[in-house]
């Protein structure tokens, strides 16, 4: 309980952060690149999405997969071991010896479908020359990007194990802060606007939105 109590007033306290990250996303996207390059096959990917989604049988057993994947990769990245894996079509389980809050909630920020088309368009650039499969690329990225999306705001209505161990208000900020960084890098390296330049105007943005709520604070006292 004091557990979830703490994280609760971290997650207020994180919210000036989440909305000088919002205020950020909205620049990066009107100083995004060509359009013909970036977003007219993003959207295309994003809009094909969407049809299927709505249209067609969703892939659960792609989503479910997908989910415990992103929960072994953090693991891995923080130094544990992944001990079992397991997914069907309905649910998933994966035994880790190691866990914290970013593990936990991962899967809900973290699109590794959409990261792994980026693996694989970078190693394959190292060794041919795919410029002209760009718009491709992003056409499948917007997709993939879409997938994780939907199927996180489709779980999000259910009861998740993930977000109740955490506490459901400090994982909606996490989760939140989580897409906004995704994209904070993402969009500046599809466009070529300078990753540190974009992180830099967040913080900025954020300082705005903390001195903002200081004040109010110091009206009211």
């Amino acid at each position: 309980m004091k557990q979830k109590v703490f994280k609760f007033i971290i997650a207020v306290l994180l919210l000036p952060f989440c909305a000088g990250g919002i205020r950020t996303l909205g620049f990066l996207i009107k100083a995004s690149g060509a359009a013909d390059i970036v977003w007219v096959p993003l959207l295309a990917g994003i809009g094909c999405w969407l049809a299927v989604y709505g249209l067609m049988p969703r892939p659960m057993r792609v989503y479910v997969f997908g989910h415990e994947l992103t929960h072994a990769f953090w693991t891995i990245l923080f130094g544990g071991k992944v001990k079992r894996f397991k997914v069907s079509k309905k649910s998933g389980y994966v035994a880790v010896t190691k866990e914290n809050f970013l593990i936990y909630l991962a899967p809900y920020f973290f699109p590794i479908y959409a990261i792994l088309i980026c693996v694989v368009y970078g190693i394959s650039s190292i060794f041919f020359d795919i410029q002209k499969y760009r718009p491709l690329f992003h056409f499948f990225l917007g997709a993939a990007y879409a997938f994780h999306v939907t199927f996180t705001a489709n779980v999000l209505q259910t009861k998740q194990a993930d977000i109740s161990t955490q506490g459901h208000f400090f994982s909606w900020v996490i989760i939140a802060l989580g897409n906004i960084f995704v994209l904070a890098v993402g969009l500046p390296v599809l466009s070529g606007f300078s990753v540190m330049t974009s992180l830099k105007m967040w913080l900025l943005n954020s300082i705005y939105y903390y001195e903002k709520v200081f004040a109010l604070i110091r009206n009211v006292f």
